[in-house]
């Protein structure tokens, strides 16, 4: 008789979640009515949160097959004999072991990075994220922890924000993973990357990052997925890996909303 009404209870708890989670649906499609949501690139109102159509028409989004060591789109795909990465990956593997990347580092995505990068517009890192969780779900599905690529203190303080965080704050919390935004600092203050060839951004960032003590304790032994804003020649992310591999990573992977499409020299 107790398992019995038990059974009746939880029915009736089930029951009432279902209906609040209707009252809450109705309660924002009206809230949508009366005052509809604008699209992060522009003051227009759309269907949802977002981007306006236009927008969304000219990004180009990476789809499969791509690169498994660098995330660059193949133009074709090889089928179930190809290589699963592409010759430079072949040749000289990055220090992360693999990358995902939402869309291609163009004219239309470079707009809408840059507004959320240097224009303190935030709701873009929600959006940002959730391109994240669909493009890198296969490292999502294999890594331990999410750590963001840090900013050194001078420029958090003029920025305001690390747009790496702000990405992966929720890309972690809808994935369960454990979210580290202290594990990695940056000690020293380079200059911009933008503009320097392939060895002047390696060299510019060489030694800029390490590990905290409690980092070291947290990383040790496990999958880190690191997130960025742009990966062009790689040369902050494998600083960034290299730091954490020294410091016990199992292994670090690497996903960033955008990346060039081939060549590296696009600057960010």
């Amino acid at each position: 008789m107790a398992h019995q009404d038990g059974g009746w209870r939880d029915r009736l708890e089930a029951g009432r979640a279902r209906v609040a989670l209707g009252l809450r649906a109705l309660g924002r499609a009206a809230a949508d009515l009366l005052m509809p949501p604008l699209a992060h690139d522009s003051p227009e109102a759309t269907a949802s949160a977002g981007l306006t159509p236009d927008a969304w028409s000219r990004v180009a989004f990476l789809e499969d097959p791509v690169c498994d060591g660098c995330g660059a789109g193949f133009e074709m795909d090889g089928g179930v004999f190809a290589a699963p990465r592409c010759a430079a990956c072949l040749a000289q593997p990055y220090a992360f072991a693999r990358a995902r990347a939402a869309c291609v580092y163009d004219e239309a995505s470079r707009g809408l990075i840059l507004k959320f990068k240097h224009g303190d517009h935030q709701p873009f890192a929600p959006l940002f994220a959730r391109w994240l969780s669909r493009s890198a779900a296969p490292l999502l599905d294999e890594a331990d922890a999410v750590v963001p690529v840090p900013l050194h203190r001078f420029r958090l303080l003029s920025r305001r924000f690390n747009q790496a965080a702000e990405i992966a704050r929720p890309l972690a919390r809808g994935a369960g993973l454990d979210y580290l935004p202290d594990a990695l600092v940056r000690q020293t203050h380079t200059t911009s990357q933008g503009g320097k060839s392939a060895r002047g951004r390696r060299l510019n960032v060489r030694k800029a990052f390490a590990v905290s003590e409690e980092g070291r304790r947290r990383v040790r032994g496990r999958r880190i997925l690191l997130v960025d804003d742009v990966l062009t020649t790689g040369a902050t992310a494998e600083a960034c890996a290299r730091a954490l591999i020294e410091a016990g990573a199992r292994a670090v992977d690497l996903a960033v909303i955008a990346r060039v499409r081939t060549a590296r020299e696009l600057p960010t």
